[in-house]
């Protein structure tokens, strides 16, 4: 939405029109996101129908059918058809498009014989020749230029020069896979006021990491996160979701949010405190941990409604310090899933209200060091707004609701139902 808006001002019906440009410069976004549900003729882009109806035709199709099953949408439907040619897939972890990129890399990779690279920085999209991503600061090496190559058009033409013109070139001899993880940083502001967080790039072989060790993490009643499986007395967590008052979207993978909402990395100690919001974390670490692969959870719930959504954040907690006296919660990574698409993407099914169910919930992949001492967090809620979609809890069509419910959650965590987070921990000798 905020995507088309923006574009929607430099639509020519828009630009030609001193009228309706000034109607149009004069909505207010930020107050429409506050004012849901929508309907087609009653949105933030009422006045320009053509960009409205992109919209809504996209949020209307919830169900993955042959609207979303296209070539050049679906990529993972098209392999096959795939041309067999060198390609680097490019993304950045608080990108959108980071679990496109090591998907796509790793199908062609089996599928053809033509060298597949994959290179994955700090940034937002397409904001390679910046060190930070919100809030927080990475260092000079985070840059594209001067780190993975001189600079970005350098990268395509040596590569564009090896490929089109069989030049011989340095090339060959990159390394499959060029990822940036994230840390190891003093933790305290810099000159420019952004938490300094760090990292440095590294070669590897392949994705995901030779070193890679799936670990479960499981989630405890008293908000623990650990390797130890929860008792059989373990209670259920509960909460209240009220689409009325999501929980809000503090940074992310979020590209063209403006003036709505950033992208990035942010302090998210201010959700600490909200009562729809579950907090699980380890307790400080006792040595440096690095997590690098996909992020996904696995969680026994219930809910009192037809269907809500469950969300998960992966988080970097900092202890304290000078510039940061209650530490620094930074968000790596999140994701959510509609329940009603809990089996399946093409055949929703509403929930039982009061019956368990299990689902997993999967994140964008990222890279983090986890420096002694911090600790390893992950929340749980039901919305993350307006980052996605509010779910009304009432199991009516997206985009097409009016009606809103709240919503009476609940994530297990006994030795039956025992919710956990799979991490990606790597494990060198």
């Amino acid at each position: 939405m905020t995507w088309a808006f923006n574009q929607a001002l430099e639509a020519p019906e828009i630009r030609n029109d001193p009228a309706k440009r000034a109607a149009l410069q004069a909505v207010d976004i930020k107050q429409w996101f506050g004012r849901m549900p929508w309907s087609r003729g009653h949105s933030p882009l009422s006045l320009v129908p053509d960009y409205e109806d992109y919209v809504f035709d996209q949020w209307e199709h919830g169900v993955f059918d042959d609207f979303w099953k296209q070539v050049g949408i679906y990529a993972e439907g098209s392999y096959d058809r795939f041309s067999d040619v060198p390609i680097v897939w490019m993304s950045s972890w608080y990108d959108p498009y980071p679990r496109t990129a090591t998907g796509n890399y790793l199908a062609l990779s089996k599928r053809k014989r033509s060298p597949q690279r994959l290179i994955l920085g700090p940034w937002t999209h397409g904001n390679n020749h910046e060190t930070f991503a919100g809030d927080v600061d990475f260092g000079p090496a985070a840059q594209l230029a001067g780190n993975v190559a001189p600079d970005l058009l350098t990268l395509r033409m040596h590569w564009f020069d090896r490929w089109l013109k069989g030049a011989k070139n340095e090339v060959d001899a990159e390394p499959a896979v060029r990822i940036f993880v994230m840390g190891g940083g003093t933790g305290r502001k810099n000159a420019a006021g952004r938490m300094d967080h760090g990292g440095q790039w590294r070669a590897e072989k392949q994705w995901p990491l030779v070193a890679t060790v799936l670990t479960p993490f499981y989630l405890h009643g008293d908000g623990g996160l650990s390797q130890t499986t929860p008792t059989a007395d373990a209670q259920p967590r509960s909460y209240t979701y009220d689409p009325r008052d999501p929980v809000p979207t503090i940074g992310g993978t979020v590209t063209s949010g403006q003036p709505v909402m950033v992208g990035g990395a942010f302090d998210n100690r201010s959700l600490d405190q909200r009562a729809d919001v579950l907090v699980f974390q380890t307790a400080p670490l006792d040595r440096d941990v690095e997590l690098t692969g996909a992020i996904e959870a696995e969680l026994w719930i219930a809910s009192n409604q037809p269907d809500t959504d469950f969300t998960i954040k992966l988080l970097d907690v900092y202890p304290p310090n000078a510039d940061y006296p209650h530490g620094y919660a930074m968000n790596l990574t999140d994701g959510i899933l509609r329940c009603r698409y809990r089996d399946a993407w093409e055949r929703p099914s509403l929930l039982t209200p009061g019956q368990v169910y299990r689902i997993k919930v999967s994140a964008f992949p990222t890279s983090n060091l986890f420096k002694r001492g911090h600790r390893i967090r992950l929340d749980v809620s039901s919305s993350n707004f307006p980052h996605f979609d509010l779910n009304l809890n009432t199991g009516a069509p997206e985009g097409g609701g009016r009606e809103m419910r709240v919503a009476s959650n609940r994530v297990f965590v006994d030795k039956e139902h025992a919710s956990h987070v799979v991490l990606p921990l790597i494990r060198r000798t």
